[in-house]
């Protein structure tokens, strides 16, 4: 029976995708918008940055009429692990 021998391009292409995986999956900021605590409205972003009424929520997403849900404004709680990383964070 003949002996199959990778070539070393199929070696090197599968060890970039292996290492573009591991920095893509470790260390991930989660998404995070622009929202008021009070009506879980999204705003606009500049709302959050020039000291308006907004503050950051992260994780989850926006429903239907606006509101943000699925995540939290405290950064901490909704951090994102991956492959060969521990998630960070509490409840």
């Amino acid at each position: 029976m003949a002996k199959r021998r990778l070539r070393s391009s199929t070696v090197v292409l599968g060890g970039m995708g292996l290492l573009a995986l591991t920095i893509t999956s470790c260390g991930s900021e989660p998404d995070k918008r622009c929202a008021d605590r009070t009506t879980q409205r999204t705003l606009p972003s500049s709302e959050c940055r020039s000291g308006g009424s907004g503050s950051y929520y992260y994780g989850g997403g926006k429903s239907g009429d606006g509101k943000v849900q699925g995540g939290s404004f405290d950064k901490s709680a909704v951090d994102r692990g991956g492959f060969g990383c521990t998630k960070s964070g509490g409840g």
